[in-house]
């Protein structure tokens, strides 16, 4: 059972802010968690590729988020390049936080405490509609990918695993 509210109460008056106060109502709640994409696509019952990951790196000291499909892992080479930095990592937990004012596993991909730069992978842009946390761990929205990347002010770039 899904219910219609429960975005994090910070992403609700984001969505606000940008005038996107409509898409609160579509806000999807789960009484299971979807903090990783298998779990989001299974209770959505949608494509792995159709949930929009939400992944904070730092790149040389810097949180840098990575907008990437839920069927694909992050090249942290190509995102190196793609930024022109010298080294880029996985943040830990508490960087994330401090950064997004969210949890792992709940992360949006705009609405955040500060600022970063942010990449999403070309691969989102293969659908008509993704969805993505609202903030906390068993919610999520849909959106157009497109509309997305726009409103994260977002830089498309390929930084998926090349696969063999």
């Amino acid at each position: 059972m899904t219910t219609t509210t429960g975005a994090h109460p910070r992403f609700a008056g984001a969505l606000r802010e940008l005038g996107l106060d409509d898409l609160n109502a579509r806000v999807r709640r789960f009484p299971e968690a979807t903090r990783t994409a298998a779990e989001a696509a299974a209770a959505i019952g949608c494509e792995l590729s159709q949930i929009c990951k939400s992944l904070i790196f730092a790149a040389d000291g810097e949180p840098v988020l990575v907008l990437m499909d839920g069927a694909s892992r992050v090249d942290v080479d190509r995102v190196r390049e793609a930024l022109g930095a010298e080294k880029v990592t996985r943040a830990d937990a508490g960087v994330v936080r401090e950064t997004t004012g969210y949890a792992i596993g709940g992360v949006p991909p705009f609405g955040h405490r500060t600022r970063t730069r942010v990449l999403a992978d070309r691969s989102l842009l293969a659908h008509d509609v993704v969805w993505a946390a609202a903030g906390n761990p068993h919610a999520v929205f849909p959106m157009a990918p497109h509309a997305l990347v726009e409103h994260a002010a977002a830089t498309v770039v390929d930084v998926r695993e090349r696969t063999a």
